[in-house]
């Protein structure tokens, strides 16, 4: 899997190509999708059609994958940074 363009894109946008050998399900390969962050992954995952289970991509990221309407839909949280503790 190769990913590109999220540090130079204004409108956050992330491009992903992959190897006609990933293991990815077919349709996370060739059809576009859109994520969106939630606070509670676990709860926005019940009662979902889950293609791909979560995950960490990267540290401080948890993700899965569903099928919403047809389409592969993105599910991310973040984990929350402690503000510092200013006396």
């Amino acid at each position: 899997m190769y990913i590109s363009g999220f540090d130079t894109s204004p409108f956050g946008i992330e491009w992903m190509r992959f190897e006609p050998d990933s293991p990815l399900p077919e349709i996370i390969k060739t059809v576009p999708h859109i994520a969106f962050e939630v606070d509670d992954l676990e709860g926005a995952l019940e009662g979902e059609e889950i293609i791909y289970p979560p995950g960490s991509p990267s540290d401080g990221v948890r993700s899965a994958m569903i099928i919403h309407n047809g389409a592969p839909v993105e599910l991310i949280t973040f984990r929350k940074r402690s503000t510092p503790h200013v006396a």
